[in-house]
């Protein structure tokens, strides 16, 4: 074979092994919360819970996903077994779930207090979705990174300095009852409120504009829809609050939102002149996230 022809089958091999998948986390029961805790949530933790096969593999180890982990590494296996799995991460592939199982599986395979090391690009092999016993996932949300470290690991002081690095970029963000994957975060001078919607795109698209168009996308008075953003296959709306109203103030509004927007989903018929203008809106002010 000539250097061309390896170099072009070397790059398509590249292409396949690397290919976008926009719905990484499509299939798991809380694919909303997965999106939410890797794009909008600055420190929470969740439990996981091995495949049976896994288990018997490696054994019941404790599982900790965490929305980011010290200098942003894939993944951590501390000297108590304990194993740490970071969503939040510099280096990736197109497929998201595949990287993060790799991760967990990198430090599955990593001797206790060892540094895991984990490819960029790890090509085919198994998900998330073929490594979890799936369900819901039990989020904590955090004020600090703290429970990362082991015991220890407290006094190290390259650990402590990245601790005190993460913890001064966490704003306060506190998980709302009224809708799930919906979040309340404060920002320097703002506050908002940004919710993973379930649905299918076209689905939330079309249920979003039927709303704009009847004047009823904001969350009550001082408030105002400000768009949304595309993550990982599902649309994520934004509304810019009040600063100063705390975040139990916008269950209700929420709660009220969410039944609008249940009953424009149930709505079948076509999108009248006014709602296809409002869609048309909604689409000129939306960005992605990858």
């Amino acid at each position: 074979m000539s250097k061309r022809r390896k170099n072009q089958a070397g790059g398509k091999r590249e292409r396949v092994r690397d290919v976008f998948v926009p719905r990484p986390f499509e299939g798991l029961a809380d694919e909303p919360e997965w999106i939410a805790l890797r794009e909008l949530v600055p420190a929470a933790s969740a439990p996981l819970r091995l495949s049976p096969a896994l288990v018997e593999e490696y054994g019941d180890r404790p599982i900790t996903l965490a929305t980011v982990l010290p200098m942003a590494t894939p993944a951590m296996s501390r000297s108590d077994g304990h194993v740490l799995v970071g969503l939040q991460r510099h280096l990736q592939s197109g497929d998201v779930s595949r990287d993060l199982a790799e991760s967990l599986l990198c430090a599955l395979r990593t001797a206790p207090g060892a540094q895991v090391q984990v490819p960029p690009l790890p090509g085919p092999g198994p998900r998330l979705q073929d490594i979890l016993v799936d369900g819901p996932l039990e989020i904590t949300l955090h004020d600090g990174f703290e429970f990362w470290l082991a015991p220890e690991a407290a006094d190290d002081p390259t650990v402590r300095a990245s601790l005190e690095r993460a913890n001064a970029a966490i704003y306060p963000t506190v998980r709302l009852a009224a809708a799930h994957a919906a979040y309340w975060c404060r920002v320097p001078e703002k506050a908002h409120v940004r919710w993973v919607l379930p649905e299918a795109e076209e689905l939330a698209l079309d249920a979003l504009a039927r709303l704009g168009a009847a004047g009823s996308l904001t969350l009550g008075e001082g408030t105002r829809f400000a768009g949304m953003f595309r993550a990982h296959g599902r649309l994520v709306p934004v509304w810019d609050l009040p600063e100063d109203a705390p975040a139990a103030d916008w269950e209700e509004p929420v709660a009220d939102f969410s039944k609008r927007y249940a009953d424009a989903l149930a709505d079948t018929t076509a999108l009248d002149a006014a709602a296809r203008r409002s869609r048309q809106g909604l689409l000129g002010r939306q960005l992605t996230l990858r």
